[in-house]
């Protein structure tokens, strides 16, 4: 007999940031747990449900009893397991560990020997007795950080846990897990529902919780719920909701039966800049801010309430009340913060300590003010603009603001700079210089904002490195992974030299500060980064081939990346990138240096025609390389796949002639520039 398997834990309040994770990680240790006991007929189904106050799992066709199973215990081989026509001790201990007589034993064949095996039909277990012990399983499996112990109890938990229900369809499954003996018998929503509520059988977990319990058990269910909600409300408004998927989760995860209500608040507030409204009301407050058609914030708000009420105006005026209360103080911190100018608050920087190895945030200042001036050169900006806006880009992290809400970070000093009088430019640029600050955020919009930025991240990267702090597995505490891609990301849209950058930046300290090795160092590692940047959008050969040169330009990746993808897909591809493997391997036994081919040295055929391709081949190539038509450049070499095959066919390289022998590795070095002048298409072979 198969039946739906319900089994809930009812805790106090789970923590919102992980109640989705821990319920999707239940659900499934458990359904794994029972799909290895055999405890599932047929495709594991199950269906997890988090709410603040409850994780359960619902798992369909559950058998009440495992179907018996046959056993073959193996032991001994034949051939060891008798001496002298008597059994050995090894295989006395096997049949005593069988509860069998040795003649009962029978010899198989185990694929490799004869061998003595023990069989028998082993009868299942009943569900009730293997149930504990999978959901202890399930729950030491659980990704919790850090664990409770609650009242005289040893068991410990994520909160502490007050009921267990297992059901089994409409049975009741006797089991004890965290202190708990299991019933059919729940808790429903804290203030809406009354008293315990009698489960009736497994498939109904979700409808009667929602029915008597005004508890929408599902995640997923009350994600929707809200989201819809908030959608029809905005829509009456005519306006948008302001909202990522993070703060949705997590007001999903603080309410059992949410109501979405709708609230506001003074005008005059908006006079304060919409990032510090919009942040007051989303992290303080887990509340969804409105932006009319323009997206500029309205003065109107929704909420997630977790009460249902005839009439809710005193839920939305103690929200209104709360809040007003968060914006007064958002909006003293900016009219006090305009009371000094960006420039006269850099002298406080000298009391922010940077890092204590590399001095305070107005000696970083002075070093991001030289680079940034001479990375805008490189890209045809105004090197004084540029400098400008690097003295001024940290200025707003001695601000009110910012002190408040460390998250605002340039946006505050973008307000500031316009409110002191500086250009638009200069403004955007203190701004966007965090740019991109996560995989997928935007670049920096012009060329002075991408030198500030280029300037904020490369000094960061040489400067924490060249302090020994460079980044072991998962520490990273001064996120020199992240700063390296954004740099890369940046370098892959503008013609920048990496190595000059980094070499730039490395001098801008005071000489013996940082580790000799420090460039070299950052320049491997950019490297590896690029890989891991590059290998999400093409296969790893491909990107093995291109970085195997150590490009130190990226704004001709991209080009190159789909050039080679291009020539992979040639007939002649395979062979060519063979051919040039072994060239390789034959120029490393090289004695000397290598040089021009001496024309009067080529005796075969075979070398002489390859010459002449190779010869041929070049003045293509270059010009190729030069109109940066990357595609045609490999696409020519396919011309020389038979004087290549022919060479080496017939051609012994390592001559007795030691003027032959060099000659012929002049020529294949000859070959191998023209097969690498994009990549190494020898890892293409791999």
């Amino acid at each position: 007999m198969t039946s739906t398997l319900l089994i809930e834990l009812r805790t106090e309040e789970l923590p919102p940031k992980a109640l989705n994770t821990l319920g999707n990680h239940l659900a499934a240790s458990v359904a794994e747990g029972l799909a290895k006991a055999q405890l599932i007929d047929g495709e594991t189904e199950y269906t997890a449900y988090a709410s603040p106050r409850r994780l359960a799992v619902q798992v369909k066709n559950v058998k009440a009893v495992q179907a018996d199973q046959h056993i073959v215990k193996k032991g001994p081989a034949v051939a060891n397991a008798m001496k002298d026509g008597a059994p050995t001790k090894a295989l006395e201990g096997f049949a005593r560990s069988c509860g069998a007589d040795i003649a009962d034993l029978k010899i198989i064949h185990d694929g490799k020997q004869d061998v003595y095996a023990h069989e028998f039909t082993q009868q299942g277990k009943a569900l009730a007795e293997l149930l504990a012990d999978i959901l202890n399983q399930a729950i030491k499996k659980l990704p919790i950080p850090k664990v409770m112990r609650w009242g005289s109890s040893t068991h410990t938990f994520v909160r502490p846990v007050h009921g267990l229900v297992v059901m089994h369809g409409a049975d009741t499954v006797p089991a004890e897990v965290l202190g708990l003996t299991s019933g059919n018998t729940t808790l429903g929503h804290r203030f809406l529902s009354d008293g315990l509520i009698t489960l009736t059988n497994a498939d109904n977990y979700a409808k009667q919780m929602r029915d008597a319990g005004k508890v929408i058990a599902s995640f997923a269910e009350r994600k929707a719920a809200i989201q819809t909600a908030l959608t029809e409300q905005a829509g009456r408004l005519n306006a948008q909701v302001a909202a990522d998927e993070a703060l949705l989760d997590e007001v999903t995860a603080l309410v059992e039966w949410p109501v979405v209500l709708e609230a506001g608040f003074e005008g005059h507030f908006l006079a304060v800049p919409q990032e510090c409204l919009i942040l007051t009301m989303q992290q303080n407050q887990k509340y969804f801010p409105l932006l009319d058609q323009n997206g500029k914030l309205i003065n109107r708000f929704l909420l997630v309430s977790n009460l249902e009420a005839d009439d809710p105006s005193h839920i939305i005026q103690g929200n209104e009340r709360v809040l007003r209360a968060r914006l007064a103080d958002a909006e003293f911190f900016y009219k006090q913060d305009q009371k000094a100018t960006l420039e006269s608050r850099l002298p406080k920087l000298a009391n922010v300590v940077y890092h204590n190895k590399i001095g305070s945030q107005a000696e970083r200042i002075e070093r991001l003010q030289s680079i940034a001036a001479y990375i805008a050169k490189g890209l045809g900006a105004d090197a004084a603009v540029a400098e400008r806006a690097a003295r001024l880009a940290k200025a707003d992290l001695v601000t009110e603001m910012v002190g408040e809400f460390p998250e605002l970070q340039g946006t505050m000093g973008k307000y500031y700079a316009r409110l002191d009088g500086e250009t638009d430019e200069i403004a955007d640029a203190i701004e966007q210089h965090y740019q991109p600050r996560f995989a997928g955020d935007a670049l920096p919009a012009s060329p002075t904002a991408t030198a500030v930025a280029l300037a904020d991240k490369l000094e960061t990267l040489i400067g924490i490195w060249g302090i020994g702090l460079i980044p072991t597995g998962d520490k990273d505490p001064y996120a020199l992974r992240r700063a390296a891609l954004g740099v890369l990301r940046m370098l892959m849209d503008n013609n920048l030299d990496i190595n000059e950058l980094l070499e730039v930046v490395y001098q801008s300290f005071p000489q013996g500060k940082l580790s000799e090795n420090t460039t070299a160092e950052v320049a491997d590692f950019m490297q590896a980064r690029l890989a891991v940047l590059l290998q999400n959008d093409y296969p790893h050969d491909i990107v093995a081939a291109i970085l195997a040169k150590k490009p130190s330009r990226l704004n001709d990746l991209t080009a190159k990346l789909q050039a080679v993808a291009a020539f992979k897909q040639l007939p002649e591809a395979a062979a060519l990138a063979a051919a040039n493997k072994r060239v390789q391997n034959l120029l490393k036994k090289a004695d000397g240096a290598l040089g021009a081919v001496n024309a009067d040295l080529l005796a075969q055929d075979e070398e002489k025609a390859l010459f002449t391709a190779a010869t041929a081949l070049q003045p293509k190539i270059e010009a190729a390389l030069g109109n940066q038509d990357f595609q045609t450049a490999l696409t020519e070499l396919a011309a020389i796949k038979p004087q290549v095959d022919a060479f080496f066919d017939n051609v012994m390289v390592m001559a007795d002639d030691a003027a032959v022998k060099q000659n012929r590795l002049n020529l294949l070095n000859q070959l191998a520039q023209l097969m690498n002048a994009v990549a190494d298409i020898a890892l293409l072979s791999e």
